[in-house]
């Protein structure tokens, strides 16, 4: 199978589980909006990163399937609270309305706390032994909150009422939080659902989540919108320092590509079962949404 076909149906496994569970919930305008948040688009990226950790420490599927789905609950959350007025203000994600813009601001807000509630709920999913569930939410929380993604968001809405630029470095911090903790926590899933060591996969993912974020700081540049599904070239509209502004568009990419070898590096203790987490950080770079 080839790094997009197996992209494409750990997608349709997350996206048939999301949905599953979804169902689950009484019927409300509420659940509407979360359902339209978090399904119907997206590459899954986290929830791949989930499902390769876990085939590489033979996990079954439907034992990671629940973990897979909830950080992609997470990012799904983390996209809502970013559209909104008070952050980014988007109209678009994915090519279609944000969810402030189809319903309100109250429902985003509502829809995002719901999305993060219920990822918890999945993560306790699953025939995984108490105690590594409690470890993929202990360390799913403080990704998400305030030594994490959440950190790394208010690192950036500072920056924009800041005197002075970012420098190179306050980037890297920034990003390692608003980008970087989330896929961090994806890729370490794996062994910490059998007690196994993260730190192979959590070094893959350092570097691959930087990556990601210099590749989407590119795109934003010279991306095309039909393709992204989002308005692109906010960043020098808004006077924002990014890995481009201090590096130059070849200076980033030459990080990115030095990134992914980085990345691959890291996995050099597993075989050839690794070799689809190899094709992912390749893939981070080369992307055009």
């Amino acid at each position: 199978m080839s790094f997009h076909d197996r992209l494409k149906a750990s997608a349709d496994v997350i996206e048939a589980h999301l949905n599953l569970r979804l169902s689950d919930l009484p019927e409300s305008e509420l659940t509407d909006a979360m359902r339209y948040a978090v399904t119907g688009g997206g590459k899954r990226l986290r929830g791949f990163l989930v499902l390769e950790g876990a085939a590489l420490h033979n996990v079954p599927q439907t034992d990671a399937i629940g973990a897979a789905s909830a950080i992609e609950c997470i990012h799904a959350f983390s996209l809502v609270h970013d559209d909104m007025p008070c952050m980014d203000d988007d109209d678009l994600r994915r090519g279609k309305p944000t969810v402030h813009k189809k319903w309100d601001e109250a429902m985003a807000v509502l829809a995002g706390d719901g999305l993060q509630s219920f990822a918890f709920e999945l993560v306790a999913d699953g025939a995984l032994q108490a105690d590594r569930k409690l470890a993929l939410s202990q360390t799913l929380a403080q990704a998400a909150g305030a030594t994490g993604m959440a950190y790394g968001q208010a690192l950036d809405i500072a920056a924009e009422t800041s005197g002075a630029p970012l420098s190179l470095n306050d980037i890297t911090i920034m990003q390692s939080g608003k980008t970087g903790a989330l896929i961090e926590w994806s890729a370490a899933a794996g062994p910490r659902m059998v007690g196994a060591d993260p730190a192979p996969l959590l070094a893959y993912a350092k570097a691959l989540g930087l990556a990601f974020q210099i590749a989407d700081d590119i795109l934003d540049v010279e991306g095309d919108e039909a393709k992204t599904g989002k308005r692109l070239k906010k960043d020098a509209d808004a006077g924002k320092a990014t890995f481009v502004s201090h590096l130059g568009l070849d200076g980033a990419k030459k990080r990115a590509r030095e990134l992914v070898a980085e990345a691959i590096d890291a996995l050099s203790l597993y075989s050839a079962q690794a070799d689809y987490l190899r094709d992912a950080a390749r893939f981070v770079i080369s992307r055009d949404s």
